[in-house]
C-alpha cells in the first residue's frame, strides 16, 4: 500500500485534536475527541495508547491531550493536504463550496509528498482554505482569533474570519445566508433567553441560534 494511505485512523485522530486545539482553542480530552471523530470513548482509549507508544501525543495530569513534535508535524501535513484539497474542489472542480471539505476528507490521503508542492504552485500558492482557515506550512505562523460571533455585542460589527466546517448541513446554511469568510456581519439583536442573535449580512438579518454563533470565527470592529 502506498506509505501516504497506510495510517489514515492516525491521521484522522491527529488532525482533530489539531482543529480542536489550534483552530478552536479547545481543551482536548479524550471525551470531546470521541464525540469530534463520532467514536465510542473506549475506542479512543485504545488509539489514544497507541500514539502514546508511537511518540505522537502526551496526556498531562489533567487528561489533556497534546501533540508531540512528530506528532504535530504529522497532523500539519495532513491538515495542508485537506486544505489544498478544498481549493482544488472549490476552485478548479467547481464543487459547491458547502461540499468541499467531506470531498476533501476523501482526497487528502492521495495526495503524495511528490504531488503536494506541484498542486500549491498550480493553485496560485493560497495561504487560506476556501472556509477561511490558513494552510499549514504554506502561511505565515499567526495566532487565530478565538472571538466567535456569539461573543459580539449588539449593534457591534465585526469581520468574518473563518466558519467550522467539519458539518456539510451547517456550511449549507453558512452558504445559503452569506455566512462567509471575509464577510462583514452586524449583530443586530441578542435574545438571551429564546437563545438566538439576529445578524445582518449583506443587508439582510439572519436569525441563528446561540450554538451556530459559536461555529463562526470573527474579528471585531474597533
Amino acid at each position: 500500500m502506498p506509505k501516504q494511505v497506510s495510517n489514515v485512523a492516525t491521521d484522522d485522530y491527529l488532525t482533530a485534536i489539531y482543529r480542536l486545539s489550534h483552530d478552536e482553542g479547545l481543551d482536548v480530552i479524550a471525551v470531546r475527541l470521541a464525540d469530534r471523530l463520532d467514536i465510542t470513548p473506549p475506542s479512543v482509549a485504545g488509539m489514544l495508547k497507541r500514539l502514546i507508544r508511537d511518540g505522537l501525543v502526551s496526556i498531562d495530569t489533567k487528561k489533556n491531550i497534546h501533540l508531540t513534535v512528530e506528532g504535530l508535524r504529522r497532523a500539519e501535513e495532513m491538515v495542508r493536504r485537506h486544505r489544498l484539497a478544498e481549493c482544488l474542489i472549490t476552485e478548479v472542480l467547481k464543487v459547491p463550496w458547502w461540499r468541499a471539505y467531506e470531498e476533501a476528507h476523501l482526497l487528502e490521503h492521495g495526495i503524495s509528498d511528490v504531488t503536494e508542492p506541484h498542486l500549491y504552485e498550480s493553485l496560485g500558492r493560497p495561504q487560506r482554505s476556501p472556509f477561511g482557515y490558513p494552510i499549514p506550512g504554506r502561511s505565515p505562523n499567526r495566532k487565530l482569533p478565538m472571538t466567535t460571533l456569539a461573543d459580539i455585542k449588539e449593534g457591534q460589527t465585526a469581520e468574518i474570519d473563518r466558519v467550522f466546517e467539519e458539518d456539510e448541513q451547517l456550511l449549507q446554511f453558512f452558504h445559503e445566508e452569506g455566512i462567509l469568510p471575509g464577510r462583514t456581519i452586524l449583530v443586530e439583536t441578542r435574545a438571551p433567553y429564546r437563545g438566538t442573535i439576529t445578524a445582518v449580512v449583506n443587508e439582510r438579518p439572519v436569525v441563528m441560534g446561540i450554538q451556530v454563533a459559536q461555529r463562526i470565527w470573527v474579528v471585531a470592529a474597533k
